[in-house]
């Protein structure tokens, strides 16, 4: 059997909420509504608008938001089984996140080592919060401007003869689907899947996860 190699989204799939929109709810004026409408409607490029909302911010209000986060996120059901099971059958698993390292990272430390975790990077100083893009497009991308460009990363880390199984809710995992052996979505993405005829597996939580990876490719729990 060839290679299973899992590349996973962090916000709004191994969390409950896309925590970015939770805290521009939370946190910033009425200013990022539009710019979110924006992003999701592919108006704007997402790295363009990830960074105007988060320009919204003071540096100020980095501590309140990090403790906002750990307080209220809710990790999904089954991610800490899903990550034995990915172990346990020696399957890398990238987290590949259009979120920012200042809370990524936080959220994700008890669950890891994970065999490499890409995300945005936020700078505090100046005095609104400036995020940094260093996983850019490369010369095969076709959707500029990703932010955390999921496919690139993927073309960089796929083996020859693996299997790519990308695992995603939002408009920021679509070009990583279209990239992907087998596609596990949920929410938005799943629109986007149907509308572009891309097929897809639909999850609610990570035991659907490795169900589905049982049932398709015969990897036992």
């Amino acid at each position: 059997m060839s290679k299973l190699v899992i590349y996973c989204d962090f916000d709004g799939t191994i969390t409950n909420q896309d925590n970015i929109i939770s805290i521009m709810k939370k946190f910033a004026p009425p200013e990022y509504l539009p710019i979110k409408e924006n992003i999701l409607e592919q108006k704007q490029s997402i790295r363009e608008g990830v960074a105007q909302m988060f320009a919204l911010l003071p540096v100020s209000l980095k501590d309140q938001i990090v403790s906002y986060l750990l307080d209220q996120a809710e990790i999904r059901e089954g991610f800490a089984d899903f990550v034995s099971y990915t172990r346990k059958h020696d399957i890398p698993l990238y987290i590949v996140s259009g979120g920012i390292d200042f809370f990524v990272h936080p959220m994700l430390e008890k669950f890891g080592p994970f065999s490499g975790v890409y995300c945005n990077e936020a700078d505090f100083s100046g005095e609104r919060i400036q995020i940094n893009f260093p996983h850019v497009c490369d010369e095969f991308c076709t959707n500029e401007g990703c932010g955390c460009c999921k496919p690139s990363i993927i073309r960089k880390l796929q083996e020859k003869d693996s299997l790519s199984v990308v695992i995603g809710d939002s408009i920021t995992d679509l070009e990583a689907a279209k990239l992907a052996d087998i596609v596990i979505a949920r929410d938005f993405l799943i629109e986007k899947c149907k509308e572009l005829s891309i097929p897809y597996e639909p999850f609610e939580n990570f035991r659907d996860v490795m169900n589905i990876i049982e049932t398709r490719l015969g990897v036992q729990t």
